[in-house]
Order: C-alpha cells, then sequence, then structure tokens
C-alpha cells in the first residue's frame, strides 16, 4: 500500500509542473466563461454544473447562446458536431497513449481536452513513472482547473460588474498561444503548416461558416499522405 501512495504522489508531482500554464489559461478562461454565464442570469451553481458534465470549453462558450434564444434542438445538435468534431480526430490518435490504463482510461477520455491532449502528446512520464497515473493526473488537474475557474468567474459576476464585449475571444487565445508553444519544436512545424494550409483552402472553397469539417478531413488526408514523412 505504502509503495501504492508513493508511486501515485511521484506521477502527481511529475504531471502536476505540465499543468501550469493549462493552469492559468484555464482560470482566465473559466473566469470569463462564469462571468459571461452570470450575465445572461445563470448563477455560480449552473456554470459549474455545465463545466463539471459537458467539460467542452468551446462548446460552453457557444451554448451560452442557444440557452439565451429560443431552443432549436437541430441547431443545437450540428453545432456541436461543428465545433466539438475534432474530438474524433485527436482521439483517435490516443489510442495507443491510453492502451491498457485500465478503469482510468474512461476517464480520461472523458475529460480529453485540448489541452489536455496537447500535453499527454508532447510530454513522456519520467523514468520510473506510472504512465497511468501521470495521464490520469494531467487529465484531472485540468478538469479541477475548468471547474473552479467557472466558479470563481460564477461568483465574481454577482459581485463585479462590467462591459463583457469581447470576454468570449479569450479561448480563441489560448489556441493561439498553445499553437505558438507546440511550433518552437521542429517536428511540430510541418503538421502546423498542413493545418494551417488545410484551413485556408477549406476557408476558400467552403466559406467561413461551413469550414471547420472540410478542413479536418483535408488535414487528415494530408496527414495520413505524409505519415512516412512525419515519422521519420
Amino acid at each position: 500500500m505504502r509503495t501504492n501512495k508513493r508511486e501515485i504522489k511521484n506521477a502527481f508531482l511529475s504531471a502536476f509542473p505540465h499543468t501550469l500554464p493549462v493552469l492559468t489559461g484555464f482560470s482566465v478562461l473559466g473566469i470569463a466563461y462564469g462571468v459571461l454565464m452570470q450575465t445572461k442570469g445563470y448563477g455560480a451553481g449552473w456554470s459549474v454544473l455545465f463545466s463539471a458534465a459537458a467539460f467542452c470549453g468551446s462548446m460552453q462558450f457557444a451554448a451560452i447562446t442557444l440557452l439565451t434564444t429560443v431552443f432549436n434542438p437541430i441547431q443545437a445538435f450540428i453545432m456541436s458536431i461543428l465545433v466539438n468534431a475534432r474530438h474524433i480526430f485527436y482521439g483517435i490518435s490516443m489510442l495507443d497513449k491510453y492502451k491498457g490504463l485500465g478503469k482510468i482510461k474512461y476517464f480520461l477520455i472523458y475529460t480529453l481536452c485540448d489541452e489536455t491532449f496537447s500535453i499527454t502528446c508532447s510530454v513522456e512520464p519520467p523514468d520510473g513513472i506510472s504512465r497511468k497515473y501521470f495521464c490520469f493526473f494531467i487529465s484531472l488537474l485540468d478538469y479541477i482547473y475548468w471547474v473552479a475557474g467557472t466558479f470563481i468567474g460564477g461568483v465574481l459576476g454577482e459581485i463585479i460588474t462590467f462591459n463583457t464585449k469581447g470576454l468570449d475571444f479569450v479561448l480563441t487565445a489560448l489556441f493561439v498561444v498553445l499553437f505558438a508553444e507546440q511550433i518552437k519544436q521542429k517536428e511540430n512545424r510541418w503538421p502546423a503548416f498542413i493545418g494551417i494550409a488545410g484551413t485556408v483552402v477549406s476557408l476558400l472553397i467552403f466559406g467561413r461558416d461551413n469550414m471547420v469539417i472540410p478542413a479536418m478531413i483535408i488535414i487528415m488526408i494530408v496527414l495520413a499522405g505524409s505519415r512516412r514523412k512525419l515519422c521519420r
């Protein structure tokens, strides 16, 4: 039992430093989301419940509009697919990473988000550290950061009133920062170029409102065709 506790503790201590950038980003994003929900009449309790159950930051921001207009289930369904379709692609790429991790795997799947994916893909657990608990704590900490930030934002929204115009841009800003951090590594630059080029082509052909799914398909096809080059 002592050995198991030590193993878990060491995994936590190894995982925590890698999640600090997400702590910073999710604190700001969660607070922004909580404040925006408060301005629409949804208190901290609703914000936290939504974050804990859904845990899909970009769709949660998009859902604020759905919550404040006449509900259209078909529109909500299509929007959810468009906004979260990227999860299919990077979820598939995590099959090998999460293979053989036992029941914890289901929690890892449930809490997989862009930031957790970015860390898990780019960081390997140090020698002697359990991969299972290392991945678990990265996912758990990121999840806690988001829910806690939402709660703080919901509470602050009840106390402080200010103009929230443009506040929802913080999510886009975080993705830009994560992208900039990834392309610092040489091996990530070719996939980054493919992503940018595929997105531009999709935008030009399908337009701003219909570009997401086609862009992902283009990127997936090109990446699959460039697999040998990427694996060198």
